[in-house]
């Protein structure tokens, strides 16, 4: 068995905070003199730059990834006896303000190659009920957004992108963000683009949007203690918008680094038996989030859920970590019982439950410790 010469993480936040920590620093201390913290000339000019980056008109910060979401659906006014269009395998929080806002969410199955949604099953979930789709660009690989804006167009249903896991992928020539009716991010740590805790951020191309979600994102006020609706507190604050400014622009680099990763990824295990790698469609570049193989366990003893942890088990000896993204599908879990989903109904998605692990991956991640991995996996499976 090979050992690997020091233990490698899953992702490695710390090591990117290193190659710009004196730029980091320099920025923080200069918000924390300033005593402006919430709001004001950073948050404004980070959504400027974002919405720049992204070639569209507006862009509209706020707390979270979640937020994002959960404020789309709101300016969109899908509410009570409204449905949504998602997918079942992704985190919770797609589903979660679907049904924060009152509406149902409609599970759709995935396709088996990238993990997004199955564009074929959609048609089929449509009712008169039905005001949107979330796709989600999972793993940092976009949606074919040309055919989903084609299906909702033809059923006049509104796109809200999921792009939590995908800045700056790019579809067909134009980032995702860019192709729907909204484009919605998330800021966490561990994102493409993360900051030093939570933040969002809305993208749109209508103006008119982009005020009410101002208005929306700061307890639905305009004009100082003057409330035009029922709004939520979700501003970024100033020094996530400081850091995310000067993440901002290392972010193509970063994921031309994690391309490359996932390139040499692919050359290594596409012929490892029982290795089922990611692929991309054609008219996408993706930025690789995550690295997610298939674990694929037929012939072996006990489930594949089983036999996924084994594999995970015997590089974690040899020094790899890995993770799962997602051990359950959203259609299953408890919360969603009354929605009356059954095992077996969405199939694709459910058994990627059983199978997928997310290999290493960060831009730091160094050739050698790629190798180690690899070398792990083989080992393991007898490639």
């Amino acid at each position: 068995m090979i050992q690997s010469v020091n233990p490698i993480p899953a992702f490695d936040i710390k090591q990117q905070y290193t190659t710009i920590e004196a730029e980091v620093s320099a920025a923080v201390l200069e918000v924390l003199a300033s005593g402006r913290y919430i709001g004001g000339p950073l948050v404004e000019g980070f959504e400027r730059q974002f919405a720049a980056y992204h070639s569209v008109n507006e862009c509209v910060a706020c707390n979270s990834g979640t937020d994002a979401l959960y404020l789309a659906l709101r300016v969109l006014e899908i509410g009570a006896g409204d449905e949504v269009i998602t997918t079942p395998f992704t985190f919770i929080a797609t589903s979660e303000v679907i049904s924060a806002v009152g509406a149902r969410p409609v599970f759709v199955d995935i396709d088996a190659t990238t993990f997004n949604l199955d564009l074929e099953q959609i048609a089929a979930a449509i009712t008169p009920k039905t005001k949107a789709i979330i796709p989600v660009h999972l793993f940092g690989q976009p949606v074919d957004m040309t055919a989903l804006m084609a299906i909702a167009q033809s059923h006049n249903l509104s796109v809200i992108e999921d792009c939590a896991q995908s800045t700056g992928a790019i579809w067909s020539e134009q980032k995702v963000g860019s192709i729907g009716h909204i484009g919605c991010f998330s800021f966490y740590p561990t994102k493409n683009l993360g900051g030093c805790g939570d933040g969002g951020a809305i993208t749109t191309n209508d103006p008119a949007i982009a005020a009410k979600l101002r208005i929306l994102r700061d307890h639905g006020s305009k004009v100082r203690y003057i409330h035009e609706e029922v709004g939520v507190n979700s501003r970024l604050d100033a020094l996530q918008a400081a850091i995310l400014q000067i993440k901002l622009r290392y972010l193509d680099i970063w994921n031309e680094r994690r391309r490359a990763i996932a390139a040499y990824y692919h050359q290594f295990l596409n012929q490892v038996p029982g290795i089922i790698t990611p692929q991309e469609l054609a008219g996408g570049v993706g930025v690789w989030n995550q690295y997610t193989i298939r674990i694929s366990g037929e012939g072996r003893n006990g489930s594949s859920a089983k036999y996924r942890d084994w594999v995970r088990n015997q590089l974690q000896e040899q020094g790899v970590s890995s993770m799962v993204y997602y051990p359950h599908p959203l259609h299953l879990q408890p919360v969603y019982q009354s929605l009356g989903y059954q095992p077996g109904e969405l199939p694709v998605a459910e058994q990627a439950c059983h199978e997928v692990m997310s290999l290493p991956m960060f831009p730091e991640l160094t050739d050698q410790q790629q190798d180690q991995v690899i070398y792990a996996l083989k080992d393991c499976l007898g490639g």
